[in-house]
């Protein structure tokens, strides 16, 4: 009998032949069947294991958006559904990847394939943990931080020395930040390794909080061999760190749900190479569809990229990238939605109205560390941008309200409250 639980994958296609040709040839690849029918392809395993198409919509003729064997003039676009069932793929998020964004992309019929959409069965969605912390336990481990959580990178990225190293951790963790983050360049390197950068970082924090009483967490990039993942968490821990951040596109998912499992402390999940499987709306999959498969495997913070950001994603993209980490899955937590590139005081009032959240964290680079009055105040800008742009106050109306009453931080944020970031 057909397993009657599905992996619904809804798919953007374009090919040579009809569309429903082409949606069966993919379905066939990547359940049970193949380019030429084989002796052992029998009807019970067709039956039972064969992918099955719903839907196709027509989209009509376009040039091809990627090229192949064949150089067509016009190939015929479509919007197809198909279904997997679960038996094929059990509960393991490995499988799951290849089955649905496997050797699909390599089919030389297709001209384009984009995996747009997913719905996972309840009982794969209850197989995996989902975030530890999410949005509550990472705000309990900043000291119950109230509002969008505000956050900040090591500048440079790379290439400081220990001292230059020191010196900046104190600087951000006295301006009362409530994270700091390693950059994703920034894994072990010789002149400054992770075990002497936790020391260093968890030192300066402590001391920190012992002047300003707010909690910092950091986020130590933990990025590096599978073989010693653990170890590298495990000296973040016994440091008294409060957070460790993986690569996941670079580590992939199984690295992330092994990490889930032993991992004491929230996983920041950085997303650099996701946009190579993601940017081009002819490949890959969208941001919906590898949120969902992060957070199943643990992730609690996921960026998102920024509103106004120096990166690709139109801004309705990256507001749809956040509401997407905030619906249910399951019983899972939802992650901290986490904003950055390019963030400052002027991106806080569009983002709010996109979102209509404040379960967020904001991290500015330059927008904290470059403000004309140093870090602090930079800090204070951000939080203060945010509390106009909930109350539905103008920016330039809230930043001289501010300055009247004896900070004049936000006003000096930017020349054109555009802030640097």
């Amino acid at each position: 009998m057909r397993d009657q639980r599905v992996v619904r994958c809804t798919y953007y296609l374009e090919s040579e032949i009809d569309p429903e040709q082409a949606a069966a040839a993919m379905a066939g690849e990547q359940s049970s069947g193949t380019f030429v029918a084989v002796p052992g392809e029998s009807p019970r395993i067709r039956e039972r294991h064969a992918a099955q198409v719903v839907s196709v919509r027509d989209l009509g003729a376009r040039s091809p958006s990627l090229p192949s064997r064949s150089r067509p003039e016009a190939v015929r676009a479509a919007v197809v559904v198909v279904e997997f069932p679960m038996e094929n793929i059990g509960t393991d998020l490995a499988t799951l990847q290849t089955t649905i964004a496997g050797n699909l992309f390599e089919l030389g019929e297709l001209f384009a394939c984009r995996l747009q959409d997913i719905e996972l069965p309840d009982e794969f969605v209850a197989a995996h943990p989902g975030p530890a912390f999410g949005i509550p336990g990472t705000r309990r481990l900043m000291g119950g931080a109230e509002g969008v959580m505000i956050g900040t990178i090591i500048k440079p990225n790379v290439g400081l020395a220990e001292d230059e190293f020191r010196l900046v951790v104190r600087e951000l963790a006295r301006a009362s930040v409530d994270l700091i983050k390693d950059d994703e360049l920034m894994t072990d390197p010789a002149y400054l390794p992770l075990e002497r950068r936790i020391a260093v970082a968890t030192e300066e924090i402590r001391e920190a909080e012992q002047i300003t009483g707010h909690p910092v967490m950091y986020a130590f990039n933990i990025t590096g061999d599978l073989a010693g993942l653990r170890r590298r968490h495990d000296l973040v821990v016994e440091a008294g760190g409060r957070c460790a951040m993986l690569n996941v596109p670079v580590m992939g998912l199984p690295a992330l749900a092994w990490l889930r499992e032993f991992s004491e402390v929230p996983v920041h999940g950085h997303r650099a190479g996701l946009a190579a499987s993601m940017r081009s709306p002819a490949l890959g999959m969208s941001y919906r569809v590898w949120q969902q498969l992060a957070r199943l495997a643990g992730a609690d913070h996921l960026h998102v990229s920024g509103l106004g950001s120096k990166f690709y994603e139109r801004d309705e993209e990256v507001a749809a990238h956040v509401r997407s980490l905030l619906e249910p899955l399951g019983k899972t937590l939802s992650p901290v939605p986490t904003l950055s590139s390019g963030q400052n005081v002027s991106t806080p009032a569009p983002t709010f109205t996109a979102v209509g959240s404040t379960d967020l964290l904001m991290l500015a680079g330059g927008g904290v560390a470059a403000h004309p009055d140093g870090p602090a105040a930079g800090v204070r800008s951000l939080r203060a941008a945010w509390a106009a742009a909930v109350d539905g106050v103008p920016l330039e109306v809230a930043a001289h309200a501010a300055a009247e009453a004896g900070d004049p931080a936000l006003l000096h944020a930017g020349r054109t409250f555009g802030g640097v970031a």
